[in-house]
């Protein structure tokens, strides 16, 4: 044995990687998958048989969580998929600034300014306006791959 110490730098995050694979075969309809890069939910899925070579392919046909934009991909059914982790998180809205970020409470006290109001018309139009009356807003977060954007919103009442 040497007695030299061994140094190692790591460049890695907390260890937790954005997505995991996944048997292409067992993805369903309203799951998720990673296509072009994007985390997306499946909202159609097809089976070929299997053909000269011997693979049955998958088709899917999914939206990205995002943006959503249809995205489709077609993979043989006994490859590996990349599945996103997509986890969704409910937050007190405190304030909006006039730059397009929120200001967010989070479930230990602290505040969370790092999200701007989504882009979705409705969704903006009914944070804007539920703000405006004074109501107790609560916006639902969904995160995935590194991104994070308001999805969802519930009116908890007058403050």
């Amino acid at each position: 044995m040497s007695d030299e110490e061994h140094h190692f730098e790591s460049k890695a995050d907390a260890g937790a990687s954005k997505t995991y694979p996944q048997q292409a075969g067992t993805i369903r309809k309203n799951g998720y998958i990673v296509i072009k890069g994007r985390p997306c939910k499946v909202v159609e899925v097809s089976t070929s048989k299997t053909g000269k070579h011997g693979h049955a392919k998958c088709h899917f046909v999914a939206i990205d969580i995002f943006t959503s934009k249809k995205l489709e991909d077609i993979v043989p059914s006994s490859h590996n998929c990349d599945v996103p982790h997509v986890n969704r998180t409910d937050y007190q809205l405190i304030d909006i600034s006039e730059d397009g970020f929120v200001s967010l409470l989070t479930d230990s006290g602290d505040t969370k300014d790092d999200l701007k109001l989504p882009t979705d018309e409705s969704l903006l139009k009914q944070i804007k306006e539920g703000f405006a009356d004074g109501k107790d807003l609560v916006v639902s977060v969904m995160s995935a791959m590194g991104e994070e954007q308001i999805c969802a919103l519930k009116d908890i009442g007058p403050k």
